[in-house]
């Protein structure tokens, strides 16, 4: 997906309908969201045509992602396909919808304002879940919904990790009993490798074949590894990472 495409509708969507015009910090996520909707269009090609493909983008924010994966990917394919975006802030909500109507596409889309822990917010069985930068304990909540949800692939990209995340507090107990140095640099290295270690494993107790990649440059953003998780429920991985959560010894149960 072209950056400068994306920009074009970022522009008329949202920028220009407020009377303003780009910033760099516009364009940044223009990269990011480029690169989440060539995500977006990978796992829609392993879609079976059989069923109508749902797309959740959670903690969507303006909802930049699901709209246009609507515009930019689903339409164009000819794909019988829905986005759902979930955003707990009423005048992000808003944004959203108002840009749905300068967006024109065919594939239906419902902006709902909730919580992602809700779990009566999210449709069952997604094809696809997105969460681009869900910050703090907010990704592990899309995480723990999208799999109860039973979606089919999982695209994740966490942002900050403060105490709010669970894991987060168990690897800074786990930083103090191992004798890792108070020095902030180094404590806070353990910690999110502690942090993003857990969150890979619980995928994949869960049944997801999951891989983590840097999905754009750290320039763009620092907060740019990607969990691309599938759904494939093979025991012997399941068991192996539940295995590996116990070896951890970060005490979380997988969902």
């Amino acid at each position: 997906m072209s950056p400068h495409d994306v920009e074009l509708w970022l522009d008329r969507l949202y920028v220009a309908a407020e009377g303003a015009g780009l910033r760099d910090e516009d364009r940044r996520k223009a990269r990011e969201v480029a690169a989440m909707l060539d995500e977006v269009a990978r796992a829609a090609a392993r879609w079976s045509r059989r069923s109508r493909l749902l797309l959740v983008d959670a903690a969507a924010g303006k909802s930049y992602v699901g709209l246009l994966a609507a515009k930019l990917v689903f339409e164009p394919a000819g794909m019988d396909a829905a986005v759902v975006t979930l955003e707990r802030e009423p005048a992000r909500v808003e944004a959203s919808r108002r840009a749905v109507e300068r967006l024109g596409t065919s594939i239906p889309i419902a902006c709902r304002q909730a919580e992602v822990s809700e779990g009566s917010a999210w449709p069952d069985r997604p094809a696809i879940v997105t969460a681009l930068h869900a910050c703090g304990a907010a990704a592990d909540e899309i995480g723990d919904r999208a799999v109860a949800a039973a979606a089919r692939e999982i695209l994740l990209v966490p942002c900050c990790t403060s105490r709010a995340v669970e894991a987060a507090r168990r690897a800074e107990a786990r930083a103090a009993a191992s004798g890792i140095p108070r020095h902030a640099p180094v404590r806070r290295r353990f910690i999110q490798a502690m942090v993003d270690a857990e969150r890979t494993w619980r995928l994949e107790a869960a049944g997801y074949e999951t891989e983590v990649v840097e999905f754009v440059g750290a320039t763009v953003t620092p907060h740019n590894l990607l969990w691309r998780a599938r759904r494939v429920r093979e025991p012997g991985r399941m068991a192996a990472a539940r295995a590996a959560l116990a070896t951890l010894g970060s005490g979380a149960e997988p969902v």
